[in-house]
């Protein structure tokens, strides 16, 4: 079976309409069987259409596959004969019972070749046979082997399914642990540089407190005291920062901490290591540059660049267009690249997830997906 065909396959099998359709069609031919056959009593026919019919309700009700089971065998001892559509359908309702495990297998199989002899000694008695062979048994024996294969059959679909739907779990759930460990992660390297920003003027306030006690003239007493207050508490504060940053960072985050955050003066450099490596990018700016916080500058820095490490990732050799746009009220960010973008289900993955995080945490929104024109597409919107 082609693997364009297995889907389509269970698709159709997993549709509402499937139980009405093969159970109708089976209906269907066990009144034509009816019709052809030679001679049959009122009982046989009365069961052969029991046992089709019965299994139009076996998905919303699987237990009436029982009444299907015991419908044949009652057809089949009346007669002489097991049609078709009788056979069919013995086998069927057998499946759906080991299917939705109505019972346990072992007492399904158990009761079915209890039935089987019933049947077979019934035949037997008929037969008027005053010596007793094993050849006699060979019905149960059928029978029997073909409620176990049923059983079985339906039993291991069901094993399937749930092992399927197990393991669809655990790689849910596996997602879902690997995301929030992104996030958290993100979370905590926006800490960290955020403790920079922060540290950096915290530090800039107490200097310019401090010196302004001195290169002040005529400053008065209260005043004095004023800025020694300012660069106390500045200096408190800077203290504090760092207990917080001995928790944040560890070790080579230390030495990378060190270095000069990141703005969008850097992007030149950021691009040319881009070109460095193979990929074609463009860089534009649109409406007025303006000075933004140090936050704001450093969350667009790291949305091109996870943007273009995704490129790299999932699309070498695409062409790439960076987009900075300067708003009246908000800093606009788009990255497009014309790669073969997405193969199905766009899932948030580690690297948009930290990207989000950015936007989300200064008020702003970013959004991922296959572009209007191809490729893939990155936008965010950070409002000041």
């Amino acid at each position: 079976m082609s693997t364009s065909l297995q889907p389509r396959l269970r698709a159709w099998v997993a549709a509402p309409s499937y139980p009405w359709v093969t159970g109708g069609a089976l209906t269907a031919f066990a009144s034509v069987e009816l019709a052809v056959a030679p001679r049959h009593s009122p009982v046989v026919a009365l069961g052969v259409l029991v046992s089709a019919a019965a299994l139009l309700w076996r998905r919303a009700h699987p237990a009436v596959a029982i009444v299907s089971a015991v419908a044949v065998l009652v057809s089949f001892a009346a007669g002489a004969d097991l049609y078709i559509a009788a056979a069919t359908s013995g086998l069927i309702s057998c499946y759906t019972l080991g299917r939705h495990r109505v019972l346990h297998p072992g007492v399904l199989v158990a009761g079915g070749s209890a039935l089987s002899l019933a049947v077979n000694l019934r035949h037997i008695s008929t037969w008027g046979q005053h010596t007793c062979s094993p050849g006699l048994f060979a019905e149960w024996f059928v029978l029997s082997l073909a409620t176990l294969a049923g059983v079985s059959m339906g039993d291991a679909a069901r094993a399937r399914t749930e092992s399927r739907r197990e393991r669809a779990d655990a790689q849910a759930r596996l997602i879902a642990m690997e995301q929030r460990q992104a996030t958290e992660a993100e979370r905590a390297a926006i800490a960290r540089e955020l403790h920079d920003i922060v540290s950096h003027s915290v530090s800039v306030i107490a200097v310019h407190a401090e010196s302004a006690t001195y290169t002040t003239p005529d400053l008065s007493p209260q005043a004095r005291k004023g800025f020694q207050q300012i660069a106390a508490s500045a200096r408190s504060s800077m203290a504090e920062l760092h207990r917080l940053l001995s928790v944040l960072r560890t070790g080579a985050d230390d030495k990378a901490g060190t270095a000069p955050q990141p703005t969008l003066d850097t992007l030149d450099d950021l691009i040319t290591q881009h070109r460095s490596v193979g990929g074609e990018v463009e860089l534009r700016f649109s409406g007025e540059r303006v000075a933004l916080p140090t936050a704001w500058e450093l969350s667009a820095y790291r949305i091109v660049q996870e943007g273009l490490t995704n490129v790299r990732r999932h699309a070498p050799g695409a062409r790439t267009v960076v987009e900075i746009g300067y708003r009246s009220d908000r800093l606009a960010v788009r990255i497009a690249d014309d790669g073969p973008g997405p193969l199905g289900v766009v899932h948030s993955g580690h690297g948009l997830a930290g990207m989000q995080e950015r936007a989300v945490l200064l008020g702003g929104q970013l959004t991922a997906g296959p572009g209007p024109a191809g490729g893939f597409l990155i936008e965010a919107e950070i409002p000041w």
